[in-house]
């Protein structure tokens, strides 16, 4: 079955910043239902907020398998059918869970800073949770479902590591050294959510071509567990965590993929993306794809343009959510 075919069975509306309207953009087919597009940022905001920072104890954890998708993402853990509530997840920051002091000194990090900086200076350092791990505990436990083992890291740092010509021999380095393969890299813990419209439409932003990384590629709304969203908050039901993907282009870098639900219709959406917010600069567009074409996206030719995480976010919403969150 041909990509085209495909998308023509989609619903894809897709809004520039000046919301005109496009027939065909890097090959997508266009019909009289389908292809549209708009302009800067919408999306899930506080999605933080389920992340409770506490130092719990789970009854005997059980990490779950690691499985792969797709070659630029794999699956760190799925959560069950519906995903889990703010109370059923937990997190332990503890320092012993940062990243380990580079072999020779962490002096590649800061030269490599430099160097980004001179080619973006728009970059900036921020400090960011690290994921150490995460622990599951056995069906049928009572208390918090998951554990969330956070220690503290920043976007300099993952810049340095993840993204560095080195992040392979890293990952090396770091199981030789610690039996830990993340022992030695950032790891920043991202935050995406796939966010469901009233009018049922999952929400896609285009990624701005000045931001550090997967620039021009398709996304859902999301960030390193810090607001990014133009929506109001009184208008999103409370996030589901689905699971943790890794990025696999950027070294393995996590991501905690929720499912929001937002009471607005995707016009509704449409609107308050275009009068711009906080982080309107990080995107350049906004999609929105049915929520029943979305098991059959990766089918098309969208999919090669959705970055790793957002693939990771589609795969655990088509495996978890079975069950919607209440309504807003």
């Amino acid at each position: 079955m041909s990509g085209c075919r495909d998308l023509r069975a989609l619903r894809i509306r897709h809004f520039t910043a000046q919301g005109v309207v496009k027939g065909v953009q890097k090959g997508w087919g266009y019909t009289s239902g389908g292809l549209w597009q708009r302009g800067p940022a919408a999306g899930a905001k506080g999605l933080c907020g389920a992340l409770r920072v506490t130092s719990p104890a789970v009854s005997s954890p059980q990490s779950c398998p690691v499985q792969t998708m797709d070659p630029e993402v794999s699956l760190l853990l799925q959560c069950p059918p519906g995903g889990l509530p703010e109370e059923q997840v937990q997190a332990e920051l503890s320092p012993d869970y940062d990243r380990r002091p580079l072999p020779g000194g962490d002096k590649a990090i800061a030269a490599i800073w430099e160097s980004r900086l001179q080619a973006q200076p728009w970059l900036f350092d921020a400090p960011k949770f690290r994921l150490h791990s995460a622990i599951l505990a056995p069906t049928g436990s009572q208390g918090p479902q998951l554990l969330l083992r956070l220690g503290l890291t920043s976007y300099r740092d993952f810049l340095g590591t993840n993204w560095a010509s080195s992040a392979a021999w890293l990952r090396q380095q770091g199981a030789t050294d610690w039996g830990d393969k993340q022992a030695y890299l950032a790891d920043p813990l991202g935050v995406g959510a796939t966010l469901a419209t009233a009018d049922n439409f999952l929400v896609f932003l285009r990624r701005s071509r000045q931001v550090a990384e997967a620039p021009g590629l398709v996304d859902v709304p999301g960030g390193h567990a810090e607001p990014q969203v133009n929506v109001p908050l009184h208008t999103l039901s409370q996030p589901r965590l689905l699971g943790i993907a890794r990025n696999e282009t950027s070294a393995g870098r996590a991501s905690a993929e929720f499912y929001v639900q937002c009471s607005l219709t995707s016009e509704q959406v449409k609107k308050h993306y275009v009068s711009g917010g906080a982080e309107a600069h990080e995107s350049t567009g906004i999609i929105f794809v049915e929520t029943q074409s979305v098991r059959r996206l990766q089918e098309t030719e969208m999919w090669a343009e959705l970055c790793p995480s957002a693939k990771g976010a589609i795969f655990l919403y088509n495996q978890v959510q079975e069950v919607p969150p209440e309504s807003p």
